[in-house]
């Protein structure tokens, strides 16, 4: 199978850069343009773009940086649309804000995101993280993970990543499952770390379902959920992934997001739908990418989930 491998982006760049959000005259109103960078392989928005999209809307409107932010996906998005993207600030006092931003297409609701958003309080009370990160060595010590080549045009070939504890997809095995594994990211153009950034990594919680079933699934988030813990620079996240439960097509899972110095970053969990993979129809994606050909949202989505008709709207 023809392969290719991760890799990060130029110089720094915030969060609304990289997803390439485009700002209007009013803070309420945002367009995020769905290019083939923040798209997943099936050709739609990815999922944790779409949450990242939203927080960054919201807190460009309410001037606060988000402490927890939840997406619900109604439709997809599909590569070469538009997202509008409409904030409400539902509720604003002295420490807090609370608002909600959806993103359509068309007349098409397509992802709705909650938040509050808020500064840290000055003297309030804690002693941080409560959880410690896993016990694996540094990211150099693992080797980068290469992809399918018809992966390859997507948000996935902006990120590297290491797996510093599961089975690489070829070592999967039914038969020797985990539902725990553990994954270096590296952000990508050295991201700023932010909400926004938290929110498109937190989303690969999807890859542990392969890890927890012992064979390659296709998974499809339902719903993200972001919770924030103390921002701090860092080149390299930790991703401690768990899948809580996966059975009859469904699954769920979180992950804690540590900097490479260990502090929390912050919590990400999700529901999903999930399909085994084919491996005819891996071949058969395999063989169309190296002819030239790219997938459709039809080839790389769990089976019977809504499909996507021509003008991009759920069917």
């Amino acid at each position: 199978m023809s392969l290719v491998s991760s890799t990060s982006y130029g110089a720094a760049v915030d969060a609304q850069e990289f997803l390439g959000m485009e700002p209007t005259a009013d803070p309420t109103r945002w367009f995020l343009p769905v290019t083939p960078a923040v798209s997943t392989p099936g050709r739609f928005l990815f999922g944790g773009c779409g949450l990242a999209a939203g927080i960054v809307a919201m807190e460009g409107a309410a001037d606060r940086p988000a402490v927890w932010a939840s997406a619900q996906y109604l439709s997809f998005a599909p590569t070469g649309s538009v997202l509008r993207w409409d904030v409400e600030l539902t509720a604003s006092g002295k420490y807090l804000t609370q608002a909600r931003a959806i993103g359509r297409y068309g007349d098409r609701d397509i992802i709705t995101v909650n938040a509050a958003l808020g500064n840290p309080v000055e003297g309030a009370r804690g002693s941080g993280a409560t959880v410690a990160p896993p016990q694996v060595d540094g990211p150099h010590a693992y080797p980068g993970r290469e992809w399918p080549r018809f992966m390859g045009d997507s948000i996935f070939a902006r990120v590297e990543q290491r797996l510093a504890a599961g089975r690489d997809f070829e070592d999967l095995d039914p038969d020797a499952t985990d539902p725990h594994s553990v994954w270096w990211f590296h952000i990508p153009g050295h991201l700023e770390p932010s909400a926004a950034t938290l929110a498109i990594l937190g989303d690969y919680v999807t890859g542990g379902v392969s890890q927890a079933l012992g064979e390659r699934t296709m998974s499809r988030s339902l719903d993200n959920t972001l919770r924030v813990g103390h921002l701090v620079p860092t080149e390299w996240l930790l991703c401690d992934s768990w899948i809580q439960y996966a059975a009859g097509g469904f699954a769920y899972g979180e992950a804690h997001l540590f900097a490479e110095d260990g502090t929390l970053l912050g919590t990400a969990s999700q529901s999903m739908s999930t399909r085994p993979w084919d491996p005819e129809h891996l071949a058969e994606l395999a063989a169309r990418a190296v002819a030239g050909a790219t997938p459709g949202p039809e080839d790389i989505q769990p089976e019977g989930d809504r499909a996507v008709e021509p003008d991009g709207r759920a069917g």
